[in-house]
């Protein structure tokens, strides 16, 4: 019999698990056997116990996970200490960044682990179900507006009060992919008056369906790969994109930044220049900035101020 195992990710920057206990019977049925290292959920408020009664082994540590598993599930890539515990010949599924994760990636060869990378599989009809971008960016665009909101020291919606009529917020999505669509359309349902940018101009029958309004740069083209990403801009697209949205963000009170391109650092488009003409107590969430951030000043897990203005990096 196979066996599958996992053990805790870095909590401090990872808190999902790669194993649910609805995913142990799935797999039990299938006739593998499960083994989890102690304390596997309980951070998420789901007991051992709760594992174990649906078929998981539970073991006190993840040396002892890694020695008795064939197949090793993880959100993220594993770390350096971990390569050396993996058993020769087995199989590691999880996340990995060819840039980052490269000395990682050769020790693993080296020890002719075979590495199946989710973030890498081509989207493609069959692979749907395992397409962990699409899904946590989904995630990711709906809690950038919550958190994003809960730090605005107004009002979002319009509000008519006795004492006069509170304007509506207005929100800027940058990058309209899975996760500025979904900001787009929460930001939307939550009252919000809703801009978007994208260099696909597919995008842009997309943003408006959803009730956001699409600032389109003159002469655009659609700047989209087969695969549906976007593709870099030229300097004179970037150039025209800056004017415009150096005079958008004038008026704008949160922007959620949501750019990229993969495998390559995030795009700079919020420049230090654009930031500056911005309204105090205005805010920028931008989900680029494990990338290098599409905004100027961005660090990850921090919050930036300058001059009034919030810059909210997300890990």
């Amino acid at each position: 019999m196979k066996a599958i195992g996992s053990v805790k990710e870095d909590l401090s920057i990872e808190k999902r698990v790669s194993i649910t206990p609805d995913n142990v019977k799935k797999f039990t049925n299938l006739g593998f056997s499960i083994n989890i290292e102690k304390k596997y959920g309980e951070h998420l408020g789901i007991d051992d116990n709760v594992y174990k009664k649906n078929g998981a082994n539970i073991n006190y540590s993840k040396e002892e996970v890694f020695k008795k598993s064939d197949i090793i599930l993880k959100v993220n890539c594993v770390s350096v200490d971990e390569v050396n515990l993996i058993k020769n010949k087995s199989i590691l599924i999880a996340q990995f960044d060819p840039n980052a994760n490269q000395d990682v990636i050769n020790k693993l060869i080296k020890n002719e682990v075979k590495i199946f990378s989710l973030n890498l599989l081509p989207r493609i009809t069959r692979a749907q179900s395992m397409d962990v971008l699409s899904s946590q960016a989904n995630l990711a665009g709906y809690k950038a507006v919550i958190e994003s909101f809960s730090k605005f020291e107004k009002a979002i919606p319009m509000m008519m009060t006795a004492a006069g009529t509170v304007p509506a917020a207005k929100v800027l999505v940058v990058g309209a992919g899975v996760a500025g669509l979904q900001a787009i359309a929460t930001a939307k349902r939550m009252g919000a008056i809703v801009f978007a940018t994208d260099v696909r101009m597919a995008a842009k029958e997309q943003v408006e369906s959803l009730g956001g309004k699409f600032l389109t740069v003159e002469g655009s083209q659609n700047l989209e790969t087969k695969e549906g990403y976007a593709k870099e801009t030229s300097e004179d697209f970037k150039k025209k994109q800056e004017e415009l949205l150096n005079e958008t963000l004038k008026k704008i009170d949160i922007v959620i930044c949501t750019a990229l391109i993969p495998g390559k650092k995030a795009p700079l488009i919020i420049k230090e220049n654009m930031i500056k003409n911005m309204k105090a107590g205005s805010l920028i969430y931008d989900l680029a900035a494990a990338q290098g951030g599409n905004a100027a000043f961005t660090e990850v897990d921090k919050i930036i101020d300058k001059n009034g203005v919030k810059i909210i990096g997300e890990k």
